[in-house]
């Protein structure tokens, strides 16, 4: 018998769907999201590619308060933020040589509880994660228009 891999949608009871029908309301979902957030949360970040996983970061990130750029971690794989209330360590897996790379490179000291951690594309650690507070996969929603997403609360 396989023990359940933490990080995948098999691991959680309950799924909520949201429909976002543009950005401002993805960064109202993010909004909410960051009032509850607090040292030690984990926030995984699924979802087809271009979706809005690193426009979800960014509102996050201006609804915490943050002024300055948020760039996408695609090729550094790692945007640290200095906030009034914690560090939030944005992490972007989808470049990784493998399931391990994560571990190789240290970034496993982000996740000591100081600090929230948002990652995109958590899936291409495997199962190496520890299982996320909150995960949220954001989908294109080709039904409702071109600006339209579908976001499942897990």
């Amino acid at each position: 018998m396989t023990a359940p891999n933490p990080a995948s949608d098999k691991a959680f009871d309950e799924v909520l769907e949201i429909r976002l029908p543009d950005e401002r309301a993805t960064a109202a979902l993010a909004s909410a999201v960051a009032a509850a957030l607090e040292p030690g949360t984990s926030i995984h970040l699924s979802g087809d590619l271009g979706a809005g996983k690193t426009a979800f970061a960014r509102a996050l990130l201006v609804a915490l308060g943050h002024r300055g750029r948020v760039k996408s971690p695609t090729f550094t794989l790692l945007e640290p933020y200095n906030l009034s209330n914690f560090d939030l360590y944005h992490f972007d897996y989808y470049r990784l040589s493998s399931e391990r790379a994560w571990l190789d490179a240290g970034f496993d000291e982000y996740l000591d509880g100081r600090g929230v951690v948002v990652i995109e594309w958590p899936e291409m650690a495997g199962d190496t994660l520890p299982a996320p507070d909150l995960r949220l996969r954001i989908d294109f929603d080709p039904d409702a228009g071109d600006d339209a997403r579908r976001v499942e609360l897990l």
